[in-house]
Parts: structure tokens; C-alpha cells; sequence
């Protein structure tokens, strides 16, 4: 393909966007507009919070002990298969894992997955089900809908109250229609919805996006759902990978505080920021077609460079944290931090580095170990699971940070 000078460069430029929240006004009701329109006289004077999160879990659980026997059994079965060529050295003998290497490599210890037999039977080693009419709601949006309906249940609402739905995820189920509008239906919610994918910090950019709605005056009820198959995009067969992806959906109700339920979390102030990079990537999509020879390549699944990941993202997301904790005024004031869930060892050094000491497990508290890496949702469950316990008038941050390079974060405080 030939591209002309000025749309080639445009396509390889690294992006970096800091784009930092409105001060904070108080005091106006929210805008009565219809969802999808602006009124220019209440354009300020909304303060957008956290209403409540939910979290949709799938039953089925798979331990590093049972992923391990399953990936051993197909290392043993390719290398005997396989046995001449590895001789000759035009193969490469595949290595067995165990459980102890998993969770030294990442703390993960299980994760939750919709479809686990499949997943477990060395000849298959990918989720299976029936494909669904489309008539029938899709599996994507089945586990959003659980996730959104725990969500609206935990702050006293209904359909009629909820302006627009943005799905947030790193892995849409198909291009079109939006996943978040199936959603929206499901739910019998009127308004707006359209799906957004910023990889594993789908849910902060998504947050900041529904809390620039409520300043705004697009919206006073915001839906913000991520729902997570990562099982589907990773390479059950690739012993560096194999174990770090699990299935979950969760969602996050952003409003304005005129109609908040009394318990909620103020936003303080959001950030966002990308900087391109290939170390993270997936080639999966609609043009592979038009190379198919290619179209069972490795690449079309989940593949990263680890380490370069570990030493560009930890001190990027460490020093975005730190600069707008301090641009907030809440430097040393963060009672807790819930991390992106990918890796233990990421997470403890961006801890140490914004907080200053080793972080514990009340400062910095992780799911990881039975959730697995989660992608976008991962930060969220962590909120949703960790945060109840503490004091009014008591901060935090969401963070997420993946492919992209991208990172978010939400600054909270909490409200009664």
C-alpha cells in the first residue's frame, strides 16, 4: 500500500495526550436535556461522581494446577509427534510449564473463563459454544448486561434513569452493531451508546469520557460497561502466555452528584495518556482476509514483549500517577491504590514509586491472584471489591495501563 508522504508520517507518530479533568463545580442541578444534546446555559456547575460498580464473575474457575496439566499434556503430544523433525533441528522442542514458574512469573494463581472444558482438552485449547442467532443476545453483551444490572442495582436504579451506555473493552465481540447499543436494548434504556477499545485502559478512558458527558450536559447517567472475553485473543498453546488472561465484566455508574445516591465517590480529577508502541499487539481483524495466508499466524492472537513492557510502562505510569496526585493537591494523601491487574511485580514497583515505601495489601490490594489479568476491568473489580472498608473523605486512584501504549486514571474521594 502506497501512502503519501504527510499520511505516512501521521500513521507511525507517537501520541501522548494528557488530557486533565475540569477543576470541579458546585452547586447547579443537573441538565435536563434530552441525552445526545448540549444545553449552553448548563454547561458547568455539574460535578460528576461514581455511583456505584458491579461486577459480573463466570462460575468456572481454571487453577494453575489444571491449566499446567493441560499444557503439558500438549507439549507432550507435539514433541512426540513432532519427534523426527525436533531431531533434525527443523522443529524446536517445546518446553513443559508448571504452576510454581506461573505464579513466580505474574502472582496469578487462577482465572475465571466462560468456557473451560474446551480450554483444558489439549486438542482443542480455545473457548467453544454454539454461535448464537442474532436474535438472541450475544455472549459479550450477555455478561455486560449482568455486570450493569448489579451496578444500577446498588444504586437504586432503573432503565429510565440511565442518559447513554458506552462499552469500554479491549475485545469487541464484532465491529458492528456497537456492542454497548445491544447493550443499551437489553437493558430498555433510552438515550445514546457506542463501544470504545483503548485495550486494557478501556474502562478509565471510559470513565473520564462519561464524566465529561455529565459536566457537559450531554447526559446525568452514565453507564460505563466492560465486558472481557479475554480467553478468546490468547494463545492457550504458548507456555509465556498461556496463563495470563481470565473472563469477567464489570461497570461503573457515573452521574451527576444532584441525583448520586448519598454513598458514592466523588471524581477529582482523571488523566489520560498514549504513546504508541508495538511491544503489546494484536492483528486480528476484517483485513486478514486479504492475506490469508497469514491468517493462522501467531500474531492474530495475544502477543507481547514482556520485558520491554515492564521497563517502559512501570516508570510511565508511576510519574503520571505522581505528577497529577501533585497537580491535585493529593500528594501522600492517597489512602489507596487499585491498580491495573497484570502483574504483581509491575504493581508493586509502581506502588513503591507513587506511595514511597513498599506498599501492603490494604494500600494496594490485588485480584490478580484469582482473577487473572482481566484487561480493562481489572482496576474496576479491584474498586469494587476493596473499597467499601474505607472512610469518607478518604482518596484514591484507579489506574489501568496496557497495549497502546495507554494508561488512565481516575483520582476518587469518598462521600459518605
Amino acid at each position: 500500500v502506497n501512502l503519501p508522504a504527510q499520511a505516512y508520517a501521521s500513521s507511525n507518530l507517537a501520541l501522548s495526550t494528557t488530557l486533565p479533568s475540569s477543576p470541579g463545580f458546585h452547586g447547579s442541578k443537573a441538565c435536563p436535556n434530552p441525552p445526545g444534546t448540549l444545553n449552553r446555559h448548563a454547561m458547568t456547575e455539574i460535578v460528576p461522581v461514581i455511583s456505584a460498580t458491579g461486577l459480573y464473575t463466570p462460575p468456572d474457575s481454571i487453577s494453575n494446577e489444571e491449566l499446567v496439566e493441560s499444557f503439558n499434556a500438549y507439549v507432550a503430544r507435539f514433541n512426540a509427534d513432532h519427534a523426527a523433525e525436533i531431531a533434525a533441528g527443523t522443529v524446536n522442542e517445546l518446553q513443559p510449564s508448571s504452576a510454581e514458574f506461573i505464579e513466580k512469573a505474574s502472582g496469578i494463581k487462577a482465572r475465571h473463563v466462560i468456557s473451560k472444558a474446551p480450554i483444558l482438552d489439549p486438542a482443542i485449547m480455545a473457548p467453544r459454544w454454539a454461535e448464537r442467532p442474532n436474535e438472541e443476545i450475544s455472549v459479550l453483551a450477555e455478561i455486560g448486561v449482568a455486570a450493569a444490572r448489579d451496578a444500577l442495582a446498588r444504586a437504586g436504579r432503573d432503565a429510565a434513569d440511565i442518559d447513554a451506555v458506552l462499552c469500554a473493552a479491549s475485545n469487541m465481540q464484532r465491529p458492528y452493531p456497537a456492542m454497548a447499543i445491544e447493550i443499551q436494548a437489553a437493558l430498555g434504556i433510552e438515550g445514546f451508546a457506542f463501544d470504545m477499545n483503548v485495550a486494557c485502559s478501556s474502562a478509565t478512558f471510559g470513565i473520564q469520557t462519561a464524566a465529561d458527558y455529565v459536566r457537559a450536559g450531554h447526559a446525568r447517567s452514565v453507564l460505563v460497561v466492560s465486558p472481557e472475553i479475554c480467553s478468546g485473543h490468547l494463545n492457550w498453546r504458548d507456555r509465556d502466555s498461556h496463563f495470563i488472561f481470565g473472563d469477567v465484566a464489570t461497570a461503573v455508574l457515573v452521574e451527576a452528584v444532584e441525583m448520586a445516591p448519598p454513598r458514592h465517590w466523588e471524581i477529582v480529577g482523571t488523566r489520560l495518556k498514549t504513546v504508541f508502541s508495538n511491544n503489546i499487539r494484536n492483528n486480528f481483524g476484517f483485513l486478514n482476509r486479504a492475506t490469508p495466508e497469514t491468517a493462522g499466524a501467531a500474531d492474530k492472537l495475544f502477543v507481547q514483549e514482556g520485558r520491554k513492557v515492564f521497563k517502559e510502562v512501570v516508570p510511565m505510569v508511576a510519574a503520571m500517577i505522581a505528577e497529577e496526585a501533585d497537580r491535585l493537591g493529593l500528594q501522600g494523601a492517597l489512602r489507596r491504590l487499585w491498580l491495573h491487574q497484570a502483574n504483581q511485580g509491575m504493581n508493586r514497583l509502581i506502588a513503591q514509586r507513587v506511595l514511597g515505601h513498599e506498599a501492603n495489601d490494604d494500600e494496594s490490594p490485588t485480584v490478580l491472584d484469582t482473577y487473572g489479568n482481566t484487561s480493562s476491568a481489572g482496576s474496576i473489580i479491584a474498586f469494587h471489591l476493596h473499597s467499601e472498608d474505607l472512610a469518607p473523605g478518604d482518596t484514591g486512584v484507579i489506574c489501568s495501563f496496557g497495549a497502546g501504549y495507554s494508561a488512565g486514571t481516575v483520582f476518587v474521594r469518598k462521600v459518605a
